[in-house]
């Protein structure tokens, strides 16, 4: 792959509907989980028959399907390793990502023919580590999140072309390096290393001092508050173009516990992103497009560590998200000038809101009529799946998405 004519847009999926979205709204390539040997235990994941539908649907459209074989398993488990990954094979992936190198070599033995992608987890900050990886079998690594620009184009510079380089450039970060945390194991007893993070690390502190039991005092980063480990979420849309010229290969988009809404607008935003680099070089992108990512339930933004110390990617005041815009409805179909869809959340007659099309700038409207199936007027739909209609001479394709700004 030439980075400088092609990047792969890399989207999450947790479930069939995250799946669906990230297919129809742009990704080159999508990566999943099992029932098993996966970082996220709470989304639904897929099994055996749902992979091999996804497989199925992705190759049709040219999209590739990653599996997450990146949990650090224990001994129990390895020995059901082997039926697992011939398994997945048969489904028609097209790599599977790995953390453990035992697991690495296990997929090596059960199948041979394999591309094996290298997880964050590995913690791979150098091109010696990454050389090493690449001589044993791995196709792809996918550096961890705390290296700057200057050091990916390093290791870039210092591998064989053909090795892919995959970084994330998008969503929640980890105060720990590279996701490698005890925090949640030791507090709730729930392993993050084993996809099971309870996500500590996003929850207010006080102190309390040993004779005064009972007494709360908030513990301050500065004045700003006392969430003293939560991190922003990372976001390098508007850098595009220098991720292409460091010799990145893929971008990839963390959020396969995100709703299927996230991951429409976040991939959608980052594959107009990347072709209008490609079409574009050396121009700024659009705010329009920019503006996307601020369109999803997300924390303060910052860059990370792509250019140097992350001074800025602790936020102090909330762990919590901000909001600015609901899903209110999903286009079924466009027909005889008519706009068919279905209500996900309430919304009134006389509203102002926004289509987002696959590729394309949202498009605003205020819907001063809507109709029930029946062809009646309604002033508020209010009922959940809520079939409805509204006249419009601009034509939407069937699963754009309809939206309005939280006042």
């Amino acid at each position: 792959m030439d980075n400088k004519k092609t990047l792969e847009v890399l989207a999450p999926a947790g479930d069939f509907e995250r799946f669906n979205a990230a297919v129809d709204y742009g990704a080159d390539a999508v990566y999943l989980g099992g029932k098993g040997f996966g970082m996220r235990a709470s989304p639904d994941n897929f099994n055996f028959d749902e992979l091999k539908k996804a497989v199925e649907i992705a190759h049709k459209k040219n999209i590739k399907v990653y599996l997450t074989c990146n949990t650090l398993p224990r001994n129990n488990e390895i020995p059901q390793f082997g039926e697992f990954i011939l398994n997945t094979q048969e489904c028609g992936i097209d790599a599977v990502i790995v953390a453990d190198l035992g697991i690495m070599t296990l997929v090596k033995k059960f199948t041979p023919n394999m591309e094996i992608h290298m997880s964050t987890q590995t913690g791979i900050v150098n091109y010696a580590a990454a050389n090493q990886l690449y001589d044993m079998g791995a196709k792809r690594v996918v550096l961890a999140r705390e290296l700057s620009l200057e050091e990916i184009a390093e290791i870039r510079a210092k591998c064989p072309k053909d090795m892919e380089i995959e970084v994330f450039v998008h969503g929640a970060m980890c105060v720990s390096f590279s996701g490698r945390c005890l925090l949640s194991s030791y507090l709730v007893n729930r392993d993050a290393n084993r996809g099971e993070c309870a996500q500590p690390c996003r929850w207010g502190y006080h102190l309390m001092e040993e004779k005064r039991e009972g007494e709360f005092y908030p513990v301050f980063e500065d004045e700003n508050g006392t969430y003293i480990l939560n991190a922003k979420d990372l976001c390098m849309i508007n850098h595009i173009d220098k991720l292409a010229d460091a010799g990145v290969t893929s971008l990839k988009i963390e959020g396969r516990a995100k709703s299927s809404y996230y991951v429409s607008v976040i991939t959608n935003a980052y594959r107009m992103a990347v072709d209008w680099h490609l079409k574009n070089p050396g121009i700024p992108l659009p705010s329009w497009i920019s503006d996307e990512v601020f369109k999803v339930s997300h924390r303060k933004y910052c860059t990370g560590f792509f250019f140097g110390h992350p001074k800025d990617c602790q936020y102090y005041e909330t762990g919590g998200y901000i909001r600015n815009y609901d899903v209110v409805a999903v286009i079924d179909k466009y027909e005889n000038g008519r706009v068919y869809a279905t209500q996900r959340n309430r919304f009134f007659s006389g509203d102002e809101i926004e289509i987002m099309v696959p590729g394309k700038q949202p498009v605003t409207i205020k819907l001063n009529k809507i109709f029930n199936e029946n062809g009646e007027p309604l002033e508020v739909l209010n009922h959940a799946m809520m079939k409805f209609s509204f006249l419009s001479e601009m034509e939407f394709p069937p699963n754009s998405i309809i939206r309005k700004a939280v006042k």
